[in-house]
């Protein structure tokens, strides 16, 4: 942080602050221990990619990728470098945006418990989804999973595994009784 000048510093909060995001995502995986996959991501987007390069070398973090369509992606989704760099960053030189500060601050909390580990906890996964659920709000929203979807399909699990673990014990009983 102290590397970076002060003007470079505000001018990349302020291109953030338009054409930047900080989001969370969710995946389903069927082949993981723990059936949802979060991931936290900060980026910017749009058709310059010499822009995007600069800002990605000042960070010192992150990756730069394209669509089809022609629009860059600078991209940050490790938690250590959100937490180490992209956060400081940006607490540091803010933004002007209530709506960018909101999602900041939000976004802040969850890399915060997802630095500790909080997110391979229930609760941390929890409070991460609920959080997730005020950050970008307002109209073109689209997520593919919600709170509900996951809980929801969380809960469906568990009651699967109880009830195959209970009828596993019922069975054991019966082999224990012949």
């Amino acid at each position: 942080m102290k590397h970076i000048p002060v003007d470079i510093g505000n001018y990349i909060a302020g291109f953030t602050d338009g054409e930047g995001s900080f989001n969370v995502s969710i995946k389903k995986r069927l082949d993981y221990k723990e059936s949802w996959k979060l991931t936290a991501s900060f980026n910017i987007s749009q058709k310059d990619r010499v822009i995007l390069a600069w800002i990605k070398h000042i960070l010192g973090c992150g990756t730069l990728r394209e669509r089809k369509d022609g629009i860059v992606y600078y991209e940050v989704t490790n938690v250590a470098s959100l937490y180490d760099v992209i956060l400081p960053f940006f607490k540091v030189y803010g933004f002007r945006s209530a709506y960018k500060k909101h999602n900041f601050r939000i976004f802040s909390e969850i890399v915060e418990i997802m630095h500790v580990g909080g997110h391979l906890t229930d609760e941390g996964f929890r409070k991460i989804l609920e959080l997730r659920e005020k950050l970008n709000p307002g109209i073109g929203r689209k997520r593919k999973y919600t709170l509900s979807d996951v809980v929801t399909s969380e809960e469906s699990s568990e009651t699967i595994r109880k009830t195959v673990s209970s009828q596993s014990l019922e069975v054991d009983d019966l082999k224990t009784m012949i």
